[in-house]
């Protein structure tokens, strides 16, 4: 479960940002209809879901590319060696180029708060702290300061130094401390791993297989209440040739690996196959990939990110995904859109919408609609963002006048 995530100096990202999933303190008769968007945990609300909006080029998927980033440096920076540095890049104007970028998630693991965080540039991590709640009170469990010092908790990871005299300038803490089979690193590397999704899957992946068989009748119920006709599916294993380089040879080899190809079945014709990639719709498909996904995370308690996730999707099928995760015992969901549609009280809680603008610095900004102290849920919200009541609209002159003098150019 996420508490909160900031980010600083990434990309278009400057300042401090943060997307905060501790709800809001509102108690108004439509938000209590809205009860299933949170959950609890240990008395305190936490949203399901936050969604981004705002025009192209805000830093809507930089938020998320940010998160990624985050995450991956978690996971592999164990893996790097001299040499290599970050793939990312700081705010690149008023001389940020030069200074630390910055992480923090606050989560939740078997029951336990944590607080993590970094500040890293481009060629080395410069800091590094992990906090924990065992019994409700914040403890230190490890301190990495820029001088290279090192502090820790009472006894939190065995032989600490063991592992600080492995970590490198290029080498998170944490991750080295798993790869040395530190148990509480060990059990966070596993949340990042298991319990954080970063975006959507490739449905041909053979890896896919087996949350298809094990979500198939709940994929193909779902594909009936969104009213497509499809009423059964098919996964078949493909071998297709696939190019491998070989060094010292300038031309590619190639060599067959193995894909899965989904037939499906219609209801008005039963006994004919359709291939999903070749003649299933856009939408169609983009909705069985987003399944396949969400159900793991449904059933399984997770997060995920998703960026733009209802592109081909019409607003019903954009709402059904939302409402999968909003019915879930425990699951989240930070998505961007450009779905005006998405943005109504009805639907989503006011702190759970979340607008994402650019200042005039070219610097990202982040506000929510329970910001807006002066608006009222019985205002159209969705016709006051396109009004520009909250900023963050594209200003475009679409007039004819305004085109044809542009074509005249």
């Amino acid at each position: 479960m996420i508490l909160k995530i900031e980010i600083e100096n990434f990309f278009s990202i400057k300042d401090k940002i943060r997307i905060d999933f501790r709800a809001a303190s509102i108690n108004t008769a439509l938000t209590r209809e809205l009860g299933h968007n949170v959950m609890m945990w240990k008395d305190v609300p936490v949203l399901k879901t936050i969604g981004l909006f705002g025009p192209n080029a805000s830093g809507k998927s930089n938020i998320l590319k940010a998160i990624t980033f985050c995450c991956r440096v978690i996971l592999e920076s164990h893996l790097h060696n001299e040499g290599m540095t970050f793939n990312f890049e700081p705010f690149k104007f008023d001389g940020w180029q030069n200074k630390p970028s910055k992480f923090l998630i606050d989560f939740v693991c078997d029951d336990i708060e944590y607080e993590y965080s970094f500040e890293l540039t481009r060629e080395r991590i410069l800091s590094e702290s992990l906090y924990h709640y065992p019994v409700g009170r914040r403890a230190k469990v490890f301190v990495r300061e820029a001088n290279g010092k090192y502090s820790f908790g009472t006894s939190v990871i065995a032989k600490p130094s063991d592992v600080v005299i492995n970590t490198s300038e290029k080498n998170l803490f944490l991750s080295r401390a798993s790869s040395m089979n530190r148990e509480i690193a060990q059990k966070l590397y596993r949340y990042f791993m298991n319990q954080f999704i970063l975006g959507l899957v490739n449905v041909n992946d053979i890896m896919v297989l087996d949350s298809f068989n094990t979500y198939k009748r709940i994929i193909l119920k779902a594909l009936e209440i969104c009213d497509t006709d499809i009423t059964d599916i098919e996964a078949r294993k493909e071998q297709v040739p696939a190019p491998v380089a070989i060094p010292g040879q300038p031309e590619l080899s190639y060599k067959l690996i193995d894909v899965l190809r989904f037939k499906t079945f219609h209801r008005n014709q039963k006994n004919i196959t359709f291939d999903m990639d070749m003649e299933e719709s856009n939408g169609t498909k983009k909705l069985f990939q987003i399944l396949i996904r969400l159900l793991d995370v449904v059933k399984n308690k997770k997060s995920i990110l998703m960026d733009e996730f209802d592109i081909g999707l019409h607003t019903r099928l954009a709402d059904f995904v939302l409402d999968l995760i909003h019915a879930s015992e425990n699951s989240q969901l930070l998505f961007t859109s450009h779905n005006t549609n998405l943005i109504d009280v009805k639907r989503l809680r006011r702190d759970q919408i979340v607008f994402v603008n650019k200042s005039e610095q070219g610097a990202t900004e982040i506000y929510s609609l329970y910001d807006f102290k002066d608006f009222r849920e019985n205002m159209d919200a969705e016709k006051g963002y396109i009004q520009g009541r909250f900023d963050a609209v594209p200003y475009v002159d679409s007039s004819v006048e305004c085109i044809k003098q542009l074509l005249e150019d």
